[in-house]
């Protein structure tokens, strides 16, 4: 049996993945420092398919540690655009799915992601939440990674494998979006807002 792979104290994610190539079982590392986050993530958008697609995630990830970039500082960008693209690829499969089962038996095919989203905080109004599911999916992806998990705008690019313009234009069109939204209903329910709602 081999030696167990060496993680240095302070060892990059880069480090971490380029090791691994040779001893697999160092992809570990990558596991123990991001498994939390990327559950969080998928729990707060998948509800009950956190667990699976979570685990799938750091499956994927693993069989794809070859392309990570060496000169990204953090796997986790990578790792929630990977969770991202599953949770989408599972949608597809959702909405297969109900509308089979809408023409069989008169359903009517809901919106998936507007099913699965929950804001996994008890501070969002159910506005916000119905303002969210009314996203567009992209926009929804640019949004959440940057509002819950907080990435930059480069993190959000690499985690999507979009440009940055893109990103930029995605987030500015989701503020835009949520703020026709949620801005009506404020007016009516408090024509002159304090100081303190400013």
């Amino acid at each position: 049996m081999g030696q167990p792979f060496p993680v240095r104290e302070g060892c990059s994610d880069s480090a971490a993945i380029a090791g691994s190539l040779d001893r697999p079982e160092g992809f570990a590392t990558i596991f123990d420092r991001h498994y939390v986050a990327v559950h969080r993530y998928l729990a707060r958008r998948a509800r009950e398919h956190a667990d699976d697609l979570a685990s799938m995630t750091f499956v994927v990830a693993f069989e794809r540690r070859g392309s990570f970039r060496r000169d990204s500082t953090s796997a986790l960008p990578w790792l929630f655009g990977i969770a991202t693209n599953l949770m989408h690829e599972r949608h597809r499969v959702e909405r297969r799915e109900r509308g089979a089962l809408s023409l069989l038996g008169g359903e009517r095919s809901g919106s998936v992601e507007g099913a699965w989203l929950t804001a996994g905080n008890d501070d969002h109004t159910d506005e916000l939440t119905q303002a969210l599911a009314t996203l567009d999916s992209a926009q929804l992806d640019v949004l959440l990674l940057f509002a819950w998990e907080e990435l930059s705008y480069e993190e959000i690019a690499e985690a999507l494998n979009v440009p940055l313009g893109t990103v930029r234009s995605r987030l500015a069109r989701a503020r835009a979006h949520l703020r026709s939204w949620l801005e009506p209903a404020s007016t009516d329910a408090d024509p002159t807002p304090s100081e303190e709602h400013r």
